[in-house]
């Protein structure tokens, strides 16, 4: 589509929806303008391209997450239309820029949302028939304000102005039926456009919708809530993302939702298989599914339950879904291996749960037959101590069942489901996770896009990313250091003009960019850098640390609303901004930011500009990780633990070349048993004066009770003493404060000689190739879909 039809479609779209011109559209309606343009002219590929995928082997992706961020500049880019619209929108005096205050599509919390997006890209760009499947939140995650240090939270309405990239699909419309209620479950489609080629994936989003309407009767009769409270029931299921589940409403609502999408998906496959060959008996050969998580493993059970509802025995289906379902295991921690208790799973899906019993007898017999200890049976058993096992249902059921970074795979292996590894170790396997480039480089960072582009000669890293490692041989040419310093200085100046703009803090460009950004959990370890700038902060002042190069340390994250310790953790964070940022004798050596609403957006500022990418999960507790690679490929060093996929990025880029710290996953397993944080407090005087400083009052928790999760004290406590379902200090923040702090001057320290620092970022750069997901949906494709 050439500059003249675009601006002529676009021109029309906003006469036609709007009565406006370009040059007086709101930006809102400029977007909704731009999108359809957009959509009319990948109207007939998308078409062909999901005739394509239903006709074929294809692979299905069922997540309860896709953090797809914000689409136009994306869509632009793979479509090939960014010059074009950016040229039409100059020739009027607009700008594709103003397009930044267009909301994300928030349908995800983290890691888990954003791979998923990353899948359905890289599997668009390289011809591989997947799409994806989840569900349409009018709410999603959260808007998130920081309001006198705390998080607070608003809901994020995306869709206020409608979604120009999406269409509903009125056919494919599904009921669901539980034993209560029932919803109907109706399908907003998204295009995947494939960078560089004509194929186009599909997101099924699902959005649920009352069945019987508006009951005019009960209105009529004065029982206004009563006529409305079967549509807002239905309704009540996709309109918000995770909603709290400390209640039991709460978890009741969490399990519609993930049978919800589940079974929609299910019967949204086997009716189209139906229609288009006449019978269900090669639907195997036809459909694979990915279970993103245990959000979706619903699906087995209730896939197991339409074909016997076809007329297939429960053993012909069993092995219909054996064939059919592959399992992707996301953590190592126990408490998030998701588990329901059969009460409720009995009393929603009572004929789904009888199907689940089912398996549990079939796996009790396979286990026999195995010659299996009975106790040993018992612990694995997908139903057992009340509860159904979402992961060893799973495990049992699904063909191929793999980690998301080497150590994280092996750690599943040897420990956290060493049973089922020693059972059924064919089934298990490695899938690094990785990034997509077109977001997360070519599109976030066209300046050191193009220089990486002039030096290859060629564009094909975008779709090829391996291809940064021929840069390597720059690292010694002077010329291409100070072009590639000249770039990060650049980025830092729009960040801090961002930041500025958005959360009224100023940052220098020139001091060191040290960037903490991701979801807000214990293990993740905020908390200990945190910690970590309050230590720096008084050796600054008694003179122990001298000559540090100023630094701004910035956070970006969101806890979940119920996560009081987190969200205490948040509150800590700005009050340590507040104490150091006010002090005349540090200010000019430090800062503290904490950025507000952290999203795919806002990362997409942040990875580019930083210096320091932080990854300092306790080691063995993060299963990859992804931001750690975004940060990598945009060229900062990372300041981490042997942890996820830190472990392949230090052998990629050289551990020479970042900063490893801390207690490995081998070295825990000694320590934890007899680890008492007491002792390190006690011994050493440094790490003891920050730790006072959560009970000697000098910060503000705003009341809480100090006893109550959400009070500093209660941080305090969790590190010393522990908590009713924790040992102290669990995540070892103690214990590996001082070689962090120790890795973290160290680094510090280096940024001085600021072209060998440079080299360090740009051969990150370079050796970022293997953290593309074009090479982990191709191991997918080839090896657990069977695609290619």
């Amino acid at each position: 589509m050439d500059n003249k039809v675009f601006a002529e479609r676009l021109e029309y779209a906003l006469r036609s929806s709007f009565g406006r011109t370009v040059e007086n559209a709101e930006v809102w309606q400029l977007h909704d303008a731009i999108g359809r343009t957009v959509m009319e002219d990948i109207a007939d590929c998308w078409a062909q391209s999901t005739e394509k995928h239903q006709s074929g082997r294809r692979a299905m992706y069922l997540s309860m997450e896709f953090l797809m961020g914000r689409a136009v500049y994306n869509n632009l880019l793979c479509a090939g239309l960014t010059e074009t619209a950016e040229e039409v929108l100059r020739s009027h005096g607009r700008s594709l820029s103003e397009l930044e205050e267009i909301e994300d599509a928030a349908l995800g919390n983290g890691g888990l949302g954003r791979q998923a997006a990353c899948f359905l890209d890289s599997a668009a760009a390289h011809d591989i028939p997947l799409d994806g499947y989840g569900i349409r939140y009018k709410y999603g995650l959260f808007r998130q304000t920081i309001e006198d240090g705390f998080q607070r939270e608003y809901a994020d309405d995306w869709t206020k102005y409608g979604d120009p990239w999406s269409r509903r699909c009125e056919e494919d419309k599904v009921i669901v039926r539980f034993a209560d209620m029932e919803a109907a479950a109706v399908p907003y489609d998204t295009p995947i456009i494939g960078f560089g080629t004509k194929n186009i994936g599909s997101l099924r989003l699902w959005q649920a919708e009352g069945t019987g309407g508006f009951d005019f009767a009960a209105f009529d009769s004065g029982d206004y809530d009563g006529a409305v409270k079967k549509q807002n029931d239905a309704e009540n299921i996709s309109k918000v993302l995770y909603p709290n589940d400390n209640t039991e409403a709460g978890k009741v609502l969490r399990l519609r939702q993930e049978y919800f999408f589940s079974a929609a998906s299910v019967a949204d496959a086997v009716r189209k298989h139906k229609q288009r060959f006449g019978t269900l008996d090669s639907f195997a050969d036809y459909v694979t599914v990915q279970l993103n998580d245990t959000h979706p493993v619903i699906a087995i059970p209730e896939f197991i339950r339409v074909m016997t509802g076809e007329g297939y025995t429960f053993e012909q289906a069993f092995d219909m879904a054996h064939r059919v379902f592959n399992y992707t295991n996301h953590t190592v921690m126990a408490e998030a291996l998701e588990k329901w208790d059969c009460r409720i799973v009995e009393q929603i899906l009572p004929e789904v749960y009888g199907v689940i019993l089912q398996i549990n007898e079939k796996f009790y017999a396979d286990m026999y037959k195995l010659g299996m200890e009975k106790a040993q049976i018992k612990a694995m058993a997908p139903v057992g101590d009340g509860t159904v096992k979402m992961a060893f249902m799973a495990i049992y059921v699904s063909s191929y069942v793999n980690g998301v970074a080497e150590i994280h795979t092996e750690i599943l292996k040897n420990d956290a489901l060493k049973e089922w590894y020693a059972v059924y170790p064919g089934r298990f396997q490695n899938k690094t996770n990785g990034i997509t480039q077109r977001r997360w480089l070519a599109l976030c960072d066209p300046e050191l896009s193009a220089l990486i582009t002039r030096l290859l000669g060629s564009a094909d890293w975008v779709r090829d990313l391996s291809r940064l490692k021929e840069l390597e041989k720059f690292a010694e040419d002077d010329r291409v250091l100070e072009e590639f310093m000249a770039v990060k200085t650049a980025k830092k100046h729009q960040l801090a003009d961002f930041v500025k703009a958005h959360d009224g803090v100023e940052m220098d460009p020139e001091w060191i960019f040290d960037i903490q950004i991701k979801r807000l959990h214990e293990y993740k370890r905020q908390l200990m850098n945190a910690l970590s700038i309050l230590y720096i902060y008084f050796g600054i002042k008694d003179g122990s640390i001298k000559d540090f190069t100023p630094t701004v340390f910035i956070f970006g994250a969101k806890s979940a609303p119920g996560y009081r310790r987190a969200k205490a953790v948040i509150k800590l964070i700005n009050e340590i901004g507040d104490y150091v940022n006010a002090d005349p004798d540090t200010r000019d050596l430090l800062k503290v930011v904490y950025v507000q609403n952290y999203n795919v957006s806002y990362a997409e500022k942040l990875v580019c500009a930083a210096d320091v990418s932080e990854q300092i999960s306790t080691a063995g507790k993060e299963a990859s990780g992804t931001g750690n690679m975004k940060l990598m490929l945009n060229g900062a060093v990372t300041l981490g633990t042997l942890d996820g996929a830190n472990v392949e990025i230090a052998q990629e880029a050289g551990e020479e070349n970042n900063y490893i710290f801390g207690a490995k996953v081998e070295e825990l397993e000694e320590i934890m048993p007899d680890y008492d944080p007491r002792e390190i407090i006690f011994k050493d005087e440094k790490i003891k004066r920050v730790l006072d400083k959560l009970i000697d009052g000098t910060f503000s928790d705003g009341g809480v009770k100090s006893n109550e999760e959400g009070s500093f004290r209660e941080l305090y406590k969790a590190l010393t003493d522990g908590a009713s379902w924790h040992a102290a200090d669990h995540y070892y923040v103690v214990g590996d404060l001082d070689p962090y702090v120790k890795a973290k001057l160290r680094m510090n320290a280096d940024y001085k000689d600021r072209k060998a620092f440079a080299r360090k970022c740009w051969l990150n750069m370079c050796n970022a190739g293997k953290f593309s997901s074009d090479r982990t949906v191709k191991d997918y494709a080839e090896n657990i879909w069977k695609l290619i």
